[in-house]
């Protein structure tokens, strides 16, 4: 039987390419297939962005974008990840290594998990490493000097809901708590900051470490902003 390529799942971090690691790199170098996810109306995804810089198309080494369907129709999804999963299926049984590009690690939070679960599934045979990488809360931390757990202290990463009391719970289970992708539910939230006297403790970072970036330490000017999915906020108690 011959062989059968591996899919890595490659960390390309929160947004500056200098984040990526050397292990990251070389596997880009070395993998004849980077797929990497593509938006319907032809923009580059994030993804794209920070791992272009490092890899090109060239005569042996194809760039694969792979198109995820945005809906919650059960039935969609499992045909439309059945085909996605297919087209990367077809190059590693042809011997090829896969590196699929993804903004920060692989495991957290990420479209690789999926992709990741459905090809085990459909082709149990196919290796699968992941490579990690920095996150966007660390990158977040980063920016913002800011220790998010010394000693004792507890953290919580949330995906921020429109679940009040949820998310009220999280505030005050932790020391510190990081809310991802904060932007659809901001004046929820900081209306919780309010009511908990936590107002002065938090900040928000939009595409943190990016050429994008912008970062807010006055969340309170932030109560009517429109900002982007790749928002996060981070609240410090101490």
């Amino acid at each position: 039987m011959s062989r059968i390529g591996t899919l890595y799942g490659i960390g390309v971090g929160p947004g500056d390419p200098e984040l990526i690691t050397v292990k990251a790199f070389r596997l880009l170098q070395q993998s004849p297939v980077v797929a990497y996810p593509k938006k319907r109306m032809g923009s580059k995804s994030y993804a794209h962005q920070i791992a272009e810089l490092y890899v090109k198309p060239s005569e042996g080494k194809e760039m694969l974008g792979l198109v995820f369907p945005m809906t919650k129709d059960k039935e969609v999804l499992e045909r439309e990840w059945a085909n996605t999963v297919e087209l990367v299926w077809e190059r590693l049984r042809q011997g090829k290594d896969v590196a699929f590009v993804t903004e920060g690690d692989p495991l957290f939070y990420s479209t690789f998990i999926h992709m990741m679960r459905v090809m085990q599934a459909a082709h149990p045979e196919v290796p699968i490493v992941s490579v990690p990488g920095v996150s966007s809360f660390l990158g977040a931390a980063s920016r913002l000097g800011l220790p998010l757990a010394d000693g004792d202290e507890q953290i919580g990463i949330i995906p921020a809901t429109d679940d009040r009391e949820a998310m009220r719970q999280a505030l005050l289970s932790h020391d510190c708590v990081v809310f991802l992708k904060v932007a659809k539910v901001l004046p929820m939230i900081i209306g919780l900051l309010r009511e908990l006297d936590l107002v002065d403790k938090a900040a928000v970072a939009t595409k943190v470490t990016s050429a994008e970036e912008m970062v807010w330490t006055d969340v309170r000017e932030l109560e009517r902003a429109e900002l982007g999915y790749l928002t996060l906020m981070v609240v410090k108690k101490t």
